[in-house]
């Protein structure tokens, strides 16, 4: 697809452009009641249970922090303390971008409009986005969209804003089930997944790949870069 019919390039914004650190402030928290060598497990498990509470009615994030949580703990017959899930999401707000990020973002925004789709709350996300040291067209959230990412709601939100179809956008993410297999679904007209090590990647789902952000000029054909 040429770039002309791209009208908006759009983000994910946890995990492709902010370093999402649910996985660090978990770890310190439940140090004493999961063994270091079990960790890993407890913090998939915990994933995939944030992953579950997003899928149903649209509901406040730190309540998807606090069940999905609360969840894992019950799973794994481990303490559950509600403090633990308001840290997290006390820690949100604080969390600044990838190292790849800023340059990628400044070399593209003075050459189409972005703009960030992401399952946060309102009142959390504008700190993340300050952080990021680019302009954004728009930013829009779960909350606003009154459903969360992957399903089409939050997407069909980010269209109708913006007044036109999915042919018109590239969407970028980490994610392949959060982003790119909704992306593909509703044929939005290019996908790029960032590979961050955030779960795995099936081409079948029709995106181009790149290490880092450092990649996305190039495939925008933005100077060099392109992987």
């Amino acid at each position: 697809m040429p770039r002309s019919s791209i009208k908006y390039v759009s983000f994910d914004c946890y995990g492709t452009l902010t370093n999402f650190q649910v996985g660090d402030v978990t770890r310190s928290r439940l140090a004493g009641r999961v063994a270091a060598d079990r960790m890993p497990a407890f913090l998939a498990d915990f994933s995939a249970y944030r992953f579950d509470e997003v899928l149903g009615a649209w509901k406040p994030y730190a309540e998807v922090l606090h069940r999905s949580l609360e969840r894992t703990c019950r799973r794994w017959d481990v303490a559950f303390d509600p403090a633990d899930a308001q840290a997290i999401v006390n820690a949100v707000p604080s969390w600044g971008p990838h190292a790849d990020v800023p340059a990628a973002l400044a070399q593209l925004a003075g050459e189409v409009p972005l703009v960030i789709l992401s399952n946060a709350a309102d009142h959390q996300i504008q700190a993340n986005v300050d952080k990021l040291g680019a302009p954004f067209h728009a930013v829009l959230t779960a909350q606003q969209a009154q459903a969360y990412k992957p399903r089409f709601q939050a997407f069909e939100y980010m269209f109708d804003t913006l007044g036109c179809g999915p042919e018109h956008f590239l969407h970028v993410s980490s994610s392949l089930r959060y982003d790119l297999m909704s992306a593909h679904d509703l044929r939005i007209g290019r996908r790029v997944f960032v590979d961050r090590g955030h779960g795995p990647g099936n081409p079948e789902y029709g995106y181009q790949r790149i290490d880092d952000l450092g990649g996305l000029p190039g495939v925008l054909g933005l100077g060099s870069g392109g992987r």
